[in-house]
């Protein structure tokens, strides 16, 4: 058992239930995770090959991956031979069992080998997340197969929750803890019955913060009634034992299945930024929803190309598959130093007068702002240390600078803005990000980091290769130090790294999107992703530009750039420069109705947008019928 209550957790769930995704951010503070994947076969199968696919992409490259495939033993003697500093991710147990049924493993005594599992990882000494399938909510399967694999699943299921320390259920996305351990130190819920009032938030684990966070606000006197309501100032908060003990009294009537298990921390309430965190998700059908809707829409020519990644992803983020144009953009200019050699060939008065320039509306960042409707905050940061020597800044410096990111992002949703927009002009902050992409990512940093540029457009050579060695010293210093999001921001990242994934985590909360187009924000996405996984889902990369560093990152991310034209006018200025482009876009895609031709036996041809919205393309032996 490890100090903060937890050795291994079996996460439960349905199809699409969200169950993974939870599973990877229980382990996202871990330093190296091993991910084992059980699934074989699907080379025959592009659907299920694309599934496997979206997993890896979601997993950071700095995890390794192992394949047990079909050999079921093969997962037993995984966990035998983890070490205790290991963190090990199983995914999933449906596959495992279906390699435990194939007719190539029989005959074979299926409840030993459940049994042996389970021994397994009560006797591992790693850190252990398996995640499995629910099929205990659905149909009696109606073939003999599907009743063996259902019965082998649920026996394998109900073994291993004995076996694991917690047990969680996710349900669309929201996950309920069926097990915990009550005289723990650990994750506190709705079915402890003793001594969690003295319980503490374990480092990795998502939390009940329902519980603080409907007795933080009992104190208002009226409950909010919309996201911008619920970033009001409030009162004092509540110290964790009196707002747990405030929510017990509320609930006491209702079972636990039926009270709320998470919610969106607030930053306001005291809750603290922690890896683990939930956050919610763009909607799953309103892009592709979209993106059907184009093939029909009364466009002179085929279509609107690269352009529409940026309407699916404004229709998700919008929940509608006509989506709007965004109106009012805010930008945040970060303007952070570092010392040492990662600053190497900066001007610090150049980057002062770039934020000077900026906060006038003058330079190419205030130019495009202007004409963009988009207004410009500009961010001046604590300083950070050099990394080759030590820390760049403490765990109180990490913690303020998240908590400042997060109330910018609420600021700019409370003025009405619809997306943020992440820029940088500060020393050294590329040196910073190349050190975290490496950290986070195992890439190399001599690939990577971007060449310093000086007034005239040459390249100063001598000053990039003492950036590349201060990296360099860095990496080795850190070999051995825990790689948790807040680490990494406390020995490479800096403060202004931090207010970045700050405003991305806060952003993600209010559903609001974030543009990223250098290397400031695709670091702070790295990190954000690590805090909460589902904040990646609600960043958009405009253009991916000239850096590297840029272009592996956001492969890392899963961000795909809507354009390819090499911008390079400074970090945040390339997604203001861009933004006309995208909301083009996104307005033809909403405003045009469906084609006259595709109408026919439909009564009138002149519908509006709203309309038109469900018809769908028709198949090739007949019209379509119309998407309700």
């Amino acid at each position: 058992m490890s100090a903060d209550g937890w050795s291994s957790v079996l996460v439960l769930g349905g199809i699409r239930s969200g169950k993974s995704a939870f599973a990877e951010a229980l382990v996202a503070g871990a330093a190296s995770v091993r991910y084992v994947a059980t699934s074989a076969g699907g080379e025959d199968d592009p659907e299920w090959r694309a599934r496997i696919e979206t997993h890896q992409r979601r997993r950071p490259q700095s995890w390794t991956t192992e394949e047990t495939g079909a050999d079921p033993a093969q997962l037993a003697a995984v966990l035998a031979g983890a070490k205790p500093d290991d963190t090990l991710l199983v995914d999933d147990l449906g596959g495992w069992v279906a390699a435990l049924l194939d007719p190539a493993q029989q005959p074979n005594d299926d409840v030993a080998t459940v049994t042996a599992l389970a021994e397994a990882v009560r006797a591992c000494a790693a850190r252990v997340v398996v995640v499995s399938p629910e099929v205990g909510l659905s149909l009696v399967p109606a073939t003999p197969v599907g009743r063996a694999f259902a019965d082998a699943l649920g026996t394998a299921n109900q073994a291993l929750a004995a076996a694991c320390d917690r047990v969680a259920f996710v349900v669309a996305g929201r996950p309920t803890w069926l097990k915990t351990g009550a005289d723990e130190p650990g994750i506190v819920t709705d079915l402890e019955a003793e001594n969690a009032e003295t319980a503490a938030p374990a480092e990795g684990l998502a939390v009940d913060t329902a519980a603080m966070h409907d007795a933080m606000t009992a104190a208002t006197p009226t409950q909010p009634t919309s996201p911008a309501e619920e970033t009001e100032t409030r009162n004092e908060p509540l110290t964790p034992a009196e707002a747990i003990a405030a929510h017990r009294a509320r609930t006491a009537d209702a079972g636990a299945l039926h009270a709320p298990t998470m919610a969106l921390p607030l930053v306001a309430s005291g809750t603290v930024i922690q890896p683990g965190m939930d956050m919610p998700l763009p909607d799953s059908d309103a892009g592709p929803d979209a993106r059907d809707r184009l093939a029909n829409v009364d466009l002179p020519g085929a279509g609107i190309g690269m352009l529409i990644e940026a309407v699916e992803f404004a229709a998700a983020t919008q929940s509608t598959s006509t989506p709007r144009p965004w109106g009012p953009v805010r930008v945040l200019l970060i303007d952070g130093r570092h010392a040492g050699g990662a600053a190497a060939g900066a001007d610090v008065e150049d980057s002062e007068r770039r934020a000077a320039q900026a906060e006038a509306g003058e330079g190419a960042l205030g130019t495009l702002a202007a004409t963009a409707d988009a207004d410009i905050v500009v961010v001046r940061t604590p300083p950070s240390g050099a990394m080759e020597d030590g820390p760049v800044i403490d765990a109180d410096t990490v913690d303020a600078a998240l908590r400042q990111g997060w109330e910018l992002a609420d600021a700019a949703a409370d003025a009405g803005r619809d997306v943020l927009i992440l820029g940088s002009c500060g020393a050294g902050t590329e040196a910073a990000a190349t050190a975290v992409l490496a950290a986070t990512t195992g890439a190399e940093p001599v690939a990577i980091l971007p060449r310093v540029l000086v007034p005239g457009g040459f390249y100063d050579d001598n000053a990039w290769m003492v950036r590349c060695a201060a990296v360099r010293d860095a990496m080795h210093r850190i070999r051995q130090e825990p790689r948790g999001a807040k680490d990494i921001l406390a020995q490479l990242g800096g403060a202004d790294l931090a207010v970045a994934t700050g405003a991305m985590l806060g952003a993600s909360a209010r559903r609001m999107p974030v543009l990223v187009d250098g290397p400031l924000g695709i670091a702070a996405g790295l990190i954000a992703r690590d805090i909460s996984s589902q904040t990646r889902h609600w960043c958009l990369l405009a253009d991916a530009g000239t850096h590297q560093l840029v272009k592996q990152g956001a492969d890392v991310l899963g961000l795909t750039a809507v354009l390819e034209l090499g911008l390079d006018l400074g970090e945040g200025t390339n997604a203001l420069a861009a933004l006309p482009l995208l909301r083009s876009a996104i307005a033809l895609a909403s405003a045009l109705p469906v084609h006259p031709a595709l109408l026919a036996g439909h009564g009138d041809a002149g519908l509006s947008a709203d309309d038109d919205a469900d018809f769908i393309e028709p198949e090739p032996d007949g019209p379509g019928p119309a998407r309700a």
